[in-house]
């Protein structure tokens, strides 16, 4: 994910990869195969709108405070519809969806999204 510059995010949505992929496997292993689609597309929902909003934040060239709320805000609005369209989107399409599952993972991926404030920022870019 070269294209998202901020360390801290692009560590975190890392994380988010790696849960979501894992506990798919899990869920499959021990709930089957609903359960594990449904875990990998609530963990997904988590992952898509983070990129979106570490792509907005990366792209943010204010130097101002002002400009650096404003972008904040701007970012953190635009990931809560993307949640809200993507979590409606499964509930109407996946008519299988194991919804403990679903949500489940979807929730702890949001907690592990806020571990942002807990990574090192050690440089402005990633390279």
């Amino acid at each position: 994910m070269p294209w998202i510059r901020n360390k801290p995010l692009h560590v975190v949505i890392r994380w988010q990869v790696l849960f979501t992929a894992f506990i798919a496997l899990v869920f499959w292993g021990v709930f089957g195969l609903h359960a594990a689609i449904s875990g990998f597309l609530g963990g997904m929902v988590s992952v898509i709108s983070s990129i979106i909003y570490a792509l907005i934040i990366s792209r943010h060239k204010s130097y101002t405070a002002g400009g650096a709320i404003r972008t904040a805000l701007r970012a953190e609005a635009v990931k809560i519809v993307v949640i809200i369209t993507l979590l409606w989107t499964v509930f109407a399409v996946y008519e299988e969806v194991n919804a403990s599952a679903f949500i489940g993972v979807f929730v702890i991926t949001v907690i592990i999204f806020s571990m942002a404030l807990f990574v090192p920022d050690d440089s402005k870019d990633i390279k």
